[in-house]
């Protein structure tokens, strides 16, 4: 009896999580469009993939070659510069996506490269932490990014699109 018991008790439980999956796609759905809409220079898109309140931290190494962080309390400067007409497109490209969730809490996780236009900017790894809403939709409510310009082993596929 404890043995069907437990059987039952296991396959009910993997029936309810089955039924509210969440997926890395519906996770990625935010940061897809950030990225679409800093390539469209579309502030209003960017604007929609983000919580109410916001944090934007960015590390990278100082002048002396000392870590350096850089902290943003909100989006509004982030907002102005996407909008900011510009000859060319602001071309984030994200690669090796690692999604860690719990509950209405994801974690996301990935190396990439900048390019204005064709050209290089800079790579690194952005870390998103995105709470998922009332309506079910995933918005990003930290982003904290690394900034390098030398050291990015960015792969062949991504190189081809921007040469």
């Amino acid at each position: 009896m404890t043995k069907s018991l437990i059987v039952f008790f296991l396959f009910f439980s993997g029936q309810l999580v089955a039924q509210n999956p969440v997926s890395d796609k519906s996770i990625r759905e935010p940061i897809d469009r950030l990225f679409l809409g800093m390539a469209r220079g579309d502030s209003a898109m960017v604007h929609s993939c983000f919580a109410a309140q916001v944090t934007m931290a960015t590390i990278s190494k100082g002048k002396s070659g000392q870590p350096s962080i850089r902290y943003e309390s909100g989006i509004t400067d982030f907002l102005k510069a996407v909008g900011t007409p510009r000859a060319e497109s602001l071309n984030e490209t994200i690669w090796d996506l690692k999604v860690n969730v719990d509950g209405d809490f994801a974690q996301a996780w990935a190396n990439y490269a900048l390019f204005i236009g064709k050209q290089f900017s800079h790579c690194g790894v952005d870390a998103f932490h995105l709470v998922r809403g009332t309506d079910g939709q995933w918005r990003i409510f930290h982003l904290a990014d690394t900034r390098q310009k030398e050291g990015c082993n960015i792969p062949d596929d991504i190189k081809k699109r921007f040469k």
